[in-house]
Formats: structure tokens, C-alpha cells, sequence
């Protein structure tokens, strides 16, 4: 594991966006692993700016997304995909039929989480993944429980993960019960791992998901047993 320390939260975003310029120069044809949430908007920010000014290009590079919410349409203002399209897909030189998103609005999701893993077992795999991590110990909607999904699956989203999440929508009543999201073996497969972690009120789920016990009740936990990990944190532990 490879621990890397920024100033503040505007360093993270701005040190993850060269972390990743570095791995597309290498590979241009890489297959990233991208999250959502306010953690990595500065990434995408830093990147878009590298991208327009011509310093890397996304022309070959593969994306999917760790997760989306049941019940929204890619339209809706709080959709993930909605998200990436404002802050990164409409940004760079990523074509469009190189992205990729769990949909969560179409009839059959069983269906549609099969669709997705056998999407990413097509493209080779993910060779990047970038990872935010939830108060609770989530990477992407994997929440504590008594076993982990290995592959893409809906889960039930916890009354944790749904109060944080709030703050995006009118209330806590308009905020979906479920999400689709890669499953853990998913994540696990990638060749490399990147997390993000910022702000202090994270600083007790880091320290239990970088030296805790390895378990299910901290998802995140299961990140020491990964070959190539790297966490890029303003958090000093």
C-alpha cells in the first residue's frame, strides 16, 4: 500500500487527476473504474482541464461507473449518470460509446447487473479503479453486512448511507432505497486501486478500513489484501 498525503481537499483532487494522467499516458487504451460523490470533483475538474489543453487524451480509454441509483432515469438531476455527464463525460474527449453505467431504471435488474459484469469482463477488465469510501466503510453501495456481493448486484442502502446522502435531494423521503453497484470481487479484480478519502469526519472509518480487521461490517477493509493500493487522503493518521 502506497500512502499519499494532500494539503487540503483541493491538493486531493488536483494530485488524483495527475495520479490518473500518469496511468492514461502509460496506457492509453486504459480501463478506468470511476466514482461519484464530492470527493473526486476536483479530479475530474483537474483532468478535463489536462484533457482541453491537449497534455492527455481519453480517445482510447474505457470507463465504468461503480454504481447507480434504482429508480432514476439517466435524465434525473441526482442520477450518477446525470452526475458524470456535468462532471467529466461531457468534459473530455471520452467517446460516448466508450462509457458505461449501471442502469437502474430498466425492468429486469438482474438482468441488467449480468449485462454489466459480462460489459467489463468484455473490455478486458478494469485496470484503474477509483474508489471514494463511505462514512460506514462503503466502496461503492457495498454496505456492511454479514456477506459481500462478488459481483454487480442491487442492494438495499442503509439508513446511514441514505441520510448522507440527503443533503442531494428535497428530503430524506425523495432519496431511492436501493442502488445497483459493481460488487466487490469487481473492485478486487482491478490491477490497481485508487481511494479517495477527505475531510476529518472520515478519519475513524480510514483508520479501520487501512489497520482494522479485515471484515464485512467495513467493507472497505478488504483493500489490505489488494496487490496495488494506493490512498490519497488529507487526513493524517
Amino acid at each position: 500500500m502506497e500512502y499519499l498525503y494532500a494539503q487540503d481537499n483541493l491538493s486531493l483532487g488536483q494530485m488524483a487527476a495527475r495520479w490518473v494522467a500518469r496511468e492514461i499516458l502509460a496506457a492509453p487504451n486504459l480501463v478506468l473504474g470511476l466514482p461519484t460523490g464530492s470527493t473526486p470533483i476536483g479530479m475530474y475538474e483537474y483532468l478535463a482541464r489536462l484533457d482541453q489543453e491537449g497534455l492527455i487524451s481519453f480517445t482510447q480509454a474505457r470507463t465504468f461507473n461503480l454504481d447507480e441509483y434504482v429508480g432514476l432515469t439517466v435524465d434525473h438531476p441526482q442520477s450518477y449518470a446525470y452526475f458524470m455527464r456535468e462532471h467529466f463525460w461531457s468534459k473530455v474527449d471520452l467517446p460516448e460509446n466508450h462509457v458505461d453505467i449501471p442502469r437502474g431504471d430498466v425492468p429486469d435488474l438482474a438482468v441488467e447487473c449480468l449485462r454489466y459484469d459480462e460489459a467489463i469482463r468484455s473490455a478486458g477488465g478494469i485496470g484503474v479503479q477509483i474508489l471514494g469510501l463511505g462514512l460506514n466503510g462503503h466502496i461503492g453501495f457495498n454496505e456492511p453486512s454479514h456477506n459481500m456481493e462478488i459481483r454487480t448486484h442491487v442492494v438495499d442502502l442503509t439508513a446511514e448511507t441514505i441520510q448522507a446522502n440527503t443533503r442531494f435531494f428535497q428530503d430524506s423521503g425523495a432519496v431511492p432505497r436501493q442502488a445497483v453497484t459493481m460488487g466487490v470481487g469487481s473492485i478486487m479484480q482491478a490491477d490497481k486501486i485508487l481511494l479517495l478519502v477527505s475531510g476529518e469526519s472520515k478519519r475513524d472509518i480510514l483508520n479501520k478500513t487501512l489497520y482494522g480487521p479485515v471484515n464485512t461490517e467495513v467493507p472497505a477493509s478488504v483493500l489490505q489484501l489488494h496487490a496495488d493500493l494506493t490512498v490519497l487522503t488529507d487526513i493524517k493518521l
